[in-house]
């Protein structure tokens, strides 16, 4: 018997491998206290209050994090302390093994087995103690497994979660199957096994007889035409009748011991899980797959989404982690309804939370992807052909050839090259990403948390409206210091690019791209978007407010008739931008294509408010001469009179340089109502916004109803109003003596923005009468009188200073009959004989030098 216990061999063995254990020890304790050689995770700053937390929870603490560095570091360390828990417990095995067997010990009989016997309590002894001067044993074995568990734990739960969900789906979907296959099994199988069992019973008494007799007869009653005539089965008496047999024949002095026929049980509990799969599936499941109880570990939960959320193998089974908190209602009881409302929005917050982070993660590879194509497309837009049309013309002529050490500047397209097909580009890196997260979505179209419908596809809807709002405001680059915006065309190009990659989402996952995108466009069409942020609408009313007519008002931007658009003076000062890029017809058709009718409107309105202000002002300088005004009205075809009477007025270039504002204002309005004609139609009231022509403008003469007036009656505004046109009428002899008053055939129009003032004549006038409700005609050919009078004096003084662009401001008076609804050529040449407008374009033209080339 001594023999089988190999106590010689052991006491040989363990001692050699303590001698090991313990200079492993000593080498530990010496690396650790020494700060040469001491590793670098115990010194390093950032490590040091995760030591503490170690040090203080040891053993029980959380996983933190780790890494691979630290794993090597410490494999050594750990293995080691591993040896050392190895070699007590055979010290103990072997220890408990002698004294059981009674060992006699002697130093003086039995030598070397006492020697040994000695040698291995010493040995232990001083691993032991060696072990406890190691300070640092728990900081090494604590980071060792916390690096441990973060580089090989806690990844492929969210794939088992997935497919337990998936399962459970499964039986839900297929439950017509399932029933059809348990039911035959039932009623061809399990009730003739149960039978034959029963007539092999040697001992039945009549109550037990009576029950299994049931047994019988209720399983072979079932038939597949009760399944498909839609009746619900209802089993529960058959498993409560078999649950009070076993109650019966469990107890002791029974007259049936059940555990005599064992294959009675075996056949009833086969027929009972039957049974559960006929009525009972949803019991069934929580039994076998409920994980309610991570509702009271949220924190672990949470932990177990994060791990797998970064792991990307793991991100097609995401969704997994929200559609279990649809489990948590089965912690719920009757008995204590206290917990509902808690556990409720425990769950709902949970799910609302792994459903926003999934959201947001395939939502930022959307527009990542979406990003990239954005500026592949961008590389094709029309402006980039100039520098390749150049560089293909100058190698043709074999000018200008480029250096040996240029690089050649890709073409559009090349990225799309590859030499071998294993390369994989980030945007192939991308859309693997996107395929892995919206696989996640497949699980289930919607499930339920405490009877809120929650519907996966949702959140990424929301959160795509969110970030593209976004997304569209920052591509617009509105610099608000600067006064730089992007081109509206180049703004236009970037979202259809971003709209076309969006609509590929739904080859991955089934949501409507068709109304995000709708909703998002909507929003950017009103002044602020469902979360109150600013819209490209605000920025480029601001922008075109505040850079372009700014600017304009003071002639450092023109107004060019001839190519319907503002351009730049040829001024020092360079301008941060080129106005044709954003007020040719491409821009603003493309301006009304973002902003659309709503946008439009609200442009306008912002125009129509910078209009009234300047009106506001130019009633106030009526005012302040009146009475000088009346007499001229009275007496305009009286040269020496309005002589006398000009010197009176005050504020005639003012006048005049609102008036300019006005019109540069509407002619920008009237130039966004023409782009809104290719856009969009609309009829009557909405015929401004939708870009259809008006005599009268609606919204000037809307403005001008609403503006205030201190409550003075119609025929007071009337009579202000008729004044206004007399003051600018008998103003117009001053803008000769403005340089930049000359005309300029290029443009179409005057240097100085003056032409802008036949614009703002008409519209002005005809809203203003129309509010008065007068004659817009006559007081027109009114106006019509006082100017051509007064413009005909300047014929007189040959030699006065006002006669050097006398021929540009004739040209004004014409411009003003030409635009207007309300007068005609007939009525300007009985004020103006028509050979001076003659002559005066036949002057202005010749100082224009034609080139043909």
């Amino acid at each position: 018997m001594a023999y089988q216990f190999k106590l010689a061999e052991k006491l040989v063995i363990l001692n050699d491998r303590g001698q090991g254990v313990l200079i492993r020890m000593n080498h530990i304790k010496k690396v650790c206290t020494d700060p040469k050689r001491r590793p670098s995770y115990f010194t390093d700053k950032s490590m040091e209050s995760a030591i503490k937390y170690i040090n203080r929870k040891f053993p029980n603490f959380d996983i933190r994090g780790g890494s691979v560095t630290v794993l090597e570091g410490l494999h050594s360390y750990y293995e080691s302390f591993i040896d050392v828990m190895e070699f007590r417990d055979h010290v103990y095995e072997l220890l408990n093994t002698i004294d059981a067997s009674q060992c006699y010990f002697n130093i003086a009989v039995n030598f070397d087995f006492t020697k040994n016997y000695l040698d291995l309590i010493v040995t232990h002894a001083s691993v032991i103690y060696m072990l406890s001067r190691i300070d640092d044993k728990k900081a090494i074995v604590g980071m060792y497994n916390c690096a441990y568990e973060f580089s090989n734990g806690n990844s492929q739960m969210a794939e088992l979660l997935y497919y337990m969900e998936k399962l459970r789906t499964l039986l839900a979907q297929h439950r017509y199957v399932i029933q059809r296959y348990h039911l035959q099994y039932l009623s061809q199988y399990d009730a003739l096994a149960l039978n034959d069992t029963v007539q092999g019973m040697y001992v039945c008494p009549e109550e037990e007889s009576v029950l299994m007799s049931s047994f019988v007869s209720t399983l072979s009653a079932m038939s597949l035409k009760h399944l498909d005539a839609g009746e619900e089965f209802d089993l529960k008496p058959f498993r409560l009748d078999w649950l009070r047999l076993q109650a019966y024949t469990s107890i002791s002095k029974a007259p049936l011991a059940l555990k005599d026929y064992p294959e009675l049980a075996k056949v009833m509990n086969m027929a009972q899980f039957h049974t559960r799969m006929m009525d009972n599936v949803n019991e069934l499941l929580c039994e076998t797959a409920d994980l309610s109880i991570l509702c009271f570990h949220a924190r672990v939960f949470e932990k177990l989404f994060s791990q797998s959320s970064e792991d990307v193998s793991m991100q097609r089974y995401l969704t997994a982690f929200p559609v279990i908190c649809s489990h948590f209602s089965q912690c719920l009881h009757p008995l204590c309804p206290e917990e509902t409302e808690d556990i409720k929005n425990q769950s709902l917050k949970l799910c609302v939370t792994f459903l926003e982070e999934i959201s947001r993660q395939t939502c930022t590879v959307v527009l990542e992807i979406c990003a990239e194509q954005c500026n592949l497309h961008e590389k094709l837009l029309p402006k980039h052909s100039a520098e390749t049309i150049s560089t293909a013309r100058n190698k043709k002529l074999k000018k200008s050839l480029p250096k040996k050490g240029d690089v050649p500047k890709e073409k559009p397209g090349t990225e799309s090259l590859r030499k071998d097909r294993v390369i994989v580009t980030n945007l192939d890196k991308m859309h693997q990403a996107l395929t892995e997260l919206c696989a996640s979505y497949s699980i289930c179209a919607d499930f339920t948390v405490f009877k809120h419908i929650i519907v996966p596809a949702e959140f990424l809807l929301a959160q795509l409206e969110i970030r593209l709002n976004k997304v569209i405001v920052q591509m617009a680059n509105y610099k608000q210091r600067t006064h730089e915006i992007a081109r509206p065309s180049d703004l236009l190009a970037g979202i259809q690019a971003y709209v076309t990659s969006l609509h590929s989402l739904s080859c991955y996952i089934n949501i409507d791209v068709t109304r995000l995108v709708k909703s998002v466009l909507l929003q950017q069409m009103q002044p602020l978007d469902s979360y109150g942020a600013q819209t490209i609408t605000t920025l480029y009313t601001n922008w075109f407010l505040e850079g372009l007519l700014r600017q304009a008002s003071r002639a450092l931007i023109v107004h060019c008739p001839t190519t319907q658009c503002f351009v730049n003076q040829n001024t020092e000062n360079e301008q941060s931008f080129h106005a044709e890029e954003y007020s040719d017809i491409c821009g603003l058709r493309s301006l009304a294509e973002l902003i659309g009718p709503f946008g439009l409107k609200f442009l306008n309105e912002n125009l129509m408010w910078h209009i009234i202000s300047q009106v506001g002002e130019l009633k106030k300088l009526v005012s302040d001469n009146m009475d000088a005004l009346v007499q001229m009205r009275a007496n305009y075809e009286n040269p020496e009179a309005m002589s006398d009477l000009q010197k009176k007025l005050t504020g005639s270039e003012n006048v005049l340089k609102r008036m300019t504002i006005v019109g540069v204002i509407l002619s920008f309005s009237s130039m966004i109502q023409d782009a809104l004609e290719e856009v969009t139609l609309g009829v009557y009231e909405m015929a401004s916004a939708a870009g259809l022509p008006c005599e009268i403008d609606p919204a000037l003469v809307s403005a001008i109803a609403n503006m205030q007036t201190d409550n003075s009656s119609i025929e007071e505004e009337f009579k202000i109003t008729c004044l206004l046109l007399v003051f600018i009428a008998v103003s117009l002899p001053t803008l000769c003596l403005d340089p930049n008053s000359f005309y300029s055939r290029e443009h179409g129009g005057h240097q100085n923005n003056i032409h802008c003032l036949a614009t703002a004549v008409n519209h002005l006038a005809a809203a203003m009468f129309t509010v008065q409700r007068k004659n817009i005609q006559t007081q027109l050919q009114e106006f019509l009188k006082v100017a051509s009078s007064i413009l005909l004096q300047l014929g007189q003084n040959v030699e006065r200073v006002e006669i050097k662009n006398r021929d540009s401001v004739y040209l004004l008076l014409h411009m003003i009959v030409e635009q207007s609804p309300f007068l005609s050529q007939d009525m300007l040449e009985m004020c103006f004989p028509y050979v001076l407008l003659r002559n005066a374009y036949r002057e202005v033209h010749k100082t224009f030098i034609h080139t043909m080339g």
